[in-house]
């Protein structure tokens, strides 16, 4: 992805502007931590580091991330923009359907929009796909330390990854929503990675970033995003992590092992169902203490990071994100992994923690917000010229107050893993939550009343009641799906065929 040189002259030229006017005098360092697969109900006391991030910072209860996939969502987060504006709407692993995975050219992000201003490093997982690869653009000024880094360091050590074929199965996917394949992607099989820490994946990351920290160009604030793998799979957990949580430690939600009468049967068809269904309840709790330990791993390289930013001097003066791409099933509603609209999917962690001195007016925010919305808080903060169109919107006036007329629907998609099938549309608003999931030429329903029923037990779209939620929920999402020009529709009898087909469930 290439940008004149213009406009980078533009921002540099609007960004000393703003230093010399005293907007802002100091543009602080950014520094971002994302974990992948990391379920918003799991910080609390087995993550004291990030849990401290979280005290110190503003906590946004209800943030989602716009698709319940690692390239989509990342797209989203790092342009501002919904997936179907992006055009990044799965991982694009199969080659058939590989140009649905990846950003199209022209459109900024993060990384174009401030190295010029920013000592711009990423530091671990490169899933910000685009057509033209950013870390392979010769005029990037953004360093770039990803899991190919990674792959060549092992090599040189001798050493073996962690993962392989053990760790996978064998699942049905949809190519071009037209016919199946077979791929292998991870299941929740569990094994020591004998190696150790210091040769895994995070631990080298968050090596790689106090090196960034220290190795910073001290000319310019630091724009630091650290990427990591955990606690996604596979669970090729070194120690003391693999064994650090027991099972009687381990609290399991309702809905952990439990399949409900108003849950789509159509996740049979995803990677969801097609593997988490076969495991019981006592099976997911041992399987919690694997994705737990990764967790706890996590926080411990959480730790050491912000620890160098505190011995280097920049914790104070620092803006500190940390979230996840997307959340982990693990077990609720039988389901495993990601790749639907459950909240234990799509909710994900949201901290920012600002500099000292900056003026917060609320340190919990309830009001749903979406991934999208970190781009251009940043960009707010710190003056740099937002690009026209964005769909995202800067958290500042929520942070500073509780606008009176803040009313927004949240809107999720996904349209399948590593190609194109198994197609769900969700929107998020006044409470509820609406999803949608296709397949072929089916389409099911499910509404629920999430501030009432957070684990989505209940689904009332069977209750006749509930008719005229449905019904206006669904158009609020037709209504988005034609003004980011999805390339599905939702057909308009597609409330009464699902009642008149799927009534004798509930």
């Amino acid at each position: 992805m290439k940008y004149g040189s213009f406009s980078f002259l533009l921002t540099a030229c609007l960004l000393m502007a703003a230093r010399s006017s005293g907007q802002r005098k100091d543009p602080p360092p950014i520094i971002v931590i994302m974990a992948d697969q990391l379920r918003a109900d799991v910080i609390g006391e087995m993550t004291p580091n990030i849990s401290a991030l979280a005290q110190a910072g503003v906590t946004f209860t209800s943030a989602y991330a716009t698709a319940p996939l690692c390239a989509p969502s990342r797209a989203s987060f790092f342009t501002g923009l919904y997936p179907n504006r992006t055009h990044s709407l799965i991982n694009p692993w199969a080659p058939q359907d590989a140009r649905f995975g990846r950003v199209r050219t022209g459109i900024p992000t993060m990384y174009t929009l401030m190295e010029e201003g920013w000592d711009s490093w990423h530091v671990g997982k490169q899933h910000l796909f685009t057509v033209d690869p950013l870390e392979k653009d010769p005029e990037t000024k953004t360093k770039w330390i990803t899991q190919q880094t990674y792959a060549q360091w092992m090599k040189s050590e001798g050493m073996d990854k962690p993962g392989g074929r053990v760790f996978k199965a064998l699942v049905p996917e949809q190519v071009s929503g037209r016919h199946t394949g077979a791929r292998y992607y991870s299941t929740p099989f569990a094994a020591p990675y004998e190696p150790g820490v210091a040769y895994f994946t995070d631990h080298y990351f968050s090596n790689e970033a106090q090196r960034a920290i220290r190795q910073r160009d001290k000319s310019k604030p630091l724009l630091l995003n650290c990427m990591f793998l955990a606690p996604h799979p596979p669970f090729h957990i070194p120690e003391p992590y693999f064994s650090a949580i027991a099972s009687q430690q381990v609290d399991l939600p309702e809905n952990v092992g439990q399949w409900y009468p108003g849950q789509s049967p159509l996740q049979m068809y995803n990677i969801t169902g097609f593997l988490g269904t076969r495991y019981t309840r006592e099976e997911w709790r041992d399987i919690w203490t694997k994705y737990l330990g990764l967790v706890k791993l996590l926080d411990d390289e959480v730790g050491r990071i912000v620890q160098t930013l505190k011995d280097e001097g920049l914790y104070e003066q620092a803006i500190i994100v940390f979230t996840a791409d997307h959340g982990e099933m693990l077990g609720s509603h039988s389901l495993w992994q990601k790749n639907c609209m459950y909240e234990e999917s799509v909710r994900v962690p949201l901290y920012i923690r600002f500099p000292d001195g900056f003026p917060v007016g609320r340190t919990a925010i309830d009001e749903p917000v979406s991934l999208m919305d970190v781009l251009p808080t940043l960009l707010d903060y710190t003056g740099v010229p937002v690009p026209e169109g964005l769909d995202g919107q800067s958290l500042l006036p929520l942070v500073h107050a509780k606008p009176a007329d803040y009313v927004r629907p949240i809107f999720l998609q996904y349209d399948g893993n590593g190609s194109l099938g198994n197609f769900q549309r969700a929107v998020v608003k006044d409470g509820y939550k609406l999803i949608a999931d296709m397949f072929g030429d089916e389409v099911f329903l499910e509404l629920y009343q999430i501030t009432k029923d957070p684990q989505e037990k209940i689904n009332l779209a069977f209750q006749q009641g509930s008719e005229s939620k449905v019904l206006e929920l669904l158009g609020c999402l037709k209504k988005h799906m034609k003004d980011t020009d999805d390339h599905l529709t939702i057909p308009e009898d597609a409330y009464t065929r699902f009642f008149n087909h799927y009534k004798e469930l509930d």
